[in-house]
């Protein structure tokens, strides 16, 4: 990289989806570009640095490389008090998110999609109800491709990403043309220095770029985003939405039909009882997706049979088997206590719930109305199960502590009755026993297949 004379330098910290689809971008554009890894890099990606013929490193950070850079690309799940950010930081060499660099190589229209829940769902569902009304539309993000892969390998009319609060982080110029905020609840928050303030803030960066040409869509019954939007007014056309409330722009509910109000004429888009996706979340994420598909042109028609049609995301609330009329369902994607209410809401008969993992600073008390009223049992999965016990210890006469999916399983299999509900909605990160949220998920359904 260093003797490339006359090229700007880029540096991207991470060989991940993203760090890797930037690099690629990178090169495509004329930068010189080397990868920096501080950890092990996965063998695809290896083999599509070399394929690509990117220079690259693993396990280091070798300094006069990296700090000779005209601009770095960081990875998202590099923290900003990474030693090695701080001193390039502090060369004044710039850092930006692979979604910053890569939307200067697009004039796509994007969708913006963020929340503390939802966001894979509401993600492949508007991307769904877009594809079906034939408009040119990639999803990308923190979802499948990086959107830096996806802008270099794809010439589309729309791109819908979803955003994690991460990839957020390091946003400065990039701007959704239409930007979505789910819902706020705590997440990551040993990310944010248990700073609850810091995590909103971040989720709004999603909307700090928007002028009055853009449309910004939003979860109206949400205390937090009401909060934040009372003293930090956006520049965006508002259009939010609500299950409490009519709105005189945007969605409602409207004798159980989801209705969109825009130009003040009101449009009856589906039944509540006819979407494919069930319980108040779902009912909110496809309000989102409809008034998204709205803005963009696609027709009513098109809206109602997508949302009545679509399929679902695998590891939220995807239904797996009944067993002995034992219904298991595999909701691993539920990493934070909100995404487990939802679950917990969601579910109508008595639960046996496993739950457990890395907890990222959670308040259980919330949940604890739930359980008494829903959970007969609990089936703890993780490596350190204490704060689980201590939260509901009060609310279940039944524990069980576990270290492993098999045994999970077998142990919720024999404290399950008859039309009794399995659900795994797990609260917590899942890297102390398994992978990641997927791999999780995937070792739920195979020994439940295994009953």
């Amino acid at each position: 990289m260093i003797n490339q004379i006359g090229m700007k330098k880029l540096v991207v910290l991470g060989a991940g989806e993203s760090g890797v689809g930037a690099a690629l971008l990178a090169k495509a554009k004329g930068y010189a570009v080397f990868v920096s890894d501080f950890g092990k890099i996965a063998a695809k990606y290896v083999e599509a640095l070399k394929k690509g013929g990117l220079a690259f490193e693993a396990e280091k950070h070798t300094e006069i490389l990296i700090l000779g850079a005209d601009v770095v690309v960081k990875s998202p799940g590099i923290h900003d008090d990474a030693a090695i950010v701080k001193k390039i930081k502090l060369k004044g060499i710039p850092v930006i998110s692979e979604i910053e660099f890569a939307a200067k190589y697009t004039n796509a229209n994007v969708i913006g999609i963020t929340g503390s829940n939802g966001k894979t769902t509401t993600t492949m569902l508007t991307g769904h109800v877009l594809s079906s009304g034939s408009k040119g539309v990639t999803m990308a993000g923190n979802i499948g491709d990086s959107f830096a892969k996806a802008v270099l390998e794809d010439v589309t009319e729309t791109f819908v990403l979803e955003l994690s609060s991460f990839q957020l982080d390091g946003i400065n110029e990039f701007t959704p043309h239409i930007a979505v905020l789910l819902n706020l609840s705590p997440d990551h928050l040993d990310r944010y220095n248990y700073d609850y303030s810091k995590y909103i803030a971040s989720k709004f960066r999603l909307i700090k770029n928007q002028t009055d040409t853009d449309y910004f869509i939003y979860d109206a019954d949400d205390k937090e985003i009401k909060n934040y939007i009372k003293n930090n007014k956006p520049k965006a056309q508002c259009f939010p939405f609500s299950m409490e409330k009519e709105l005189e722009n945007g969605a409602f509910i409207k004798n159980k039909h989801i209705v969109i109000n825009m130009n003040n004429e009101q449009e009856i888009i589906v039944s509540e009882s006819s979407l494919s996706l069930k319980g108040k979340h779902n009912t909110k994420n496809a309000m989102a997706a409809a008034m998204s598909a709205r803005l963009v042109g696609i027709r009513k028609q098109t809206i109602r049979e997508s949302l009545t049609n679509f399929q679902g995301v695998s590891h939220r609330l995807e239904t797996v088997l009944k067993v002995n009329n034992v219904q298991y369902i595999n909701d691993s994607k539920a990493t934070n206590v909100n995404a487990a209410y939802f679950a917990l809401e969601a579910v109508k008969t008595p639960v046996v719930w496993i739950v457990g993992g890395v907890d990222k600073g959670n308040d259980y008390s919330e949940l604890y109305k739930l359980v008494n009223e829903k959970v007969k049992a609990i089936v703890c999965l993780g490596v350190d199960n204490s704060r689980i016990v201590g939260s509901f210890g009060n609310c279940v006469d039944t524990i069980v502590e576990t270290q492993s999916m098999q045994e999970a399983v077998k142990i919720s299999h024999a404290l399950a009755d008859r039309n009794d509900t399995v659900l795994l909605s797990p609260c917590c990160a899942s890297f102390d026993l398994f992978k990641n949220y997927e791999d999780r998920g995937n070792q739920f359904k195979a020994a439940v297949h295994k009953l």
